[in-house]
């Protein structure tokens, strides 16, 4: 177990990870490695079952704003993707050695103000780092999906399976996925 690192899943809060490359590389330096993460990304958010609200994928890193997923939790999903696309990028001969750092960072959102920030945060970063002029003209987030309706290798608040309301003793609803 790591030190000092708490995890807080089950209280069924949006969260804002953070993943960066091993000694921050710039792995995802190319499109087509983008784009591979992406399609990994997308994978694993159907066999997981979670909704993705926002994402980029910048040269070194990725942020992601997503819900607790149906099936395991946000470090399962995290070891999956980072696993998976470590082995084609290996499988395919595009790159030796260790891709991403071991940990990640996780923040709980719990209100719509904090994810408005986040998805701020996210979409400007590529302009920030002057990696585009506008977040518009960054393929590799999920500001496309809002701004201009497109839908991009992801799905950006999607979710295929059915819900199941239940009510709990002080009459609040919560929402749960059918297994």
């Amino acid at each position: 177990m790591t030190r000092g690192l708490e995890r807080w899943y089950g209280g069924h809060d949006l969260h804002f990870i953070t993943c960066s490359c091993y000694r921050r590389r710039p792995e995802l330096d190319s499109g087509e490695r983008r784009d591979l993460f992406l399609r990994v990304l997308e994978r694993a958010r159907q066999k997981y079952r979670f909704v993705v609200i926002g994402y980029v994928v910048m040269p070194e890193h990725f942020h992601l704003l997503i819900t607790e997923p149906g099936v395991g939790n946000p470090s399962v999903v995290m070891k999956v993707v980072k696993e998976r696309f470590t082995k084609l990028l290996h499988h395919g001969g595009m790159r030796r050695g260790p891709i991403w750092q071991k940990r990640f960072y996780d923040f709980n959102v719990c209100s719509t103000e904090k994810r408005i920030e986040k998805l701020r945060y996210m979409h400007r970063n590529p302009v920030k780092r002057c990696l585009a002029e506008k977040p518009e003209e960054w393929k590799w987030s999920s500001f496309r999906t809002y701004a201009c309706g497109e839908e991009g290798l992801v799905k950006v608040n999607c979710q295929e399976w059915p819900l199941r309301i239940t009510c709990s003793a002080s009459r609040s609803h919560s929402f749960e996925t059918r297994e």
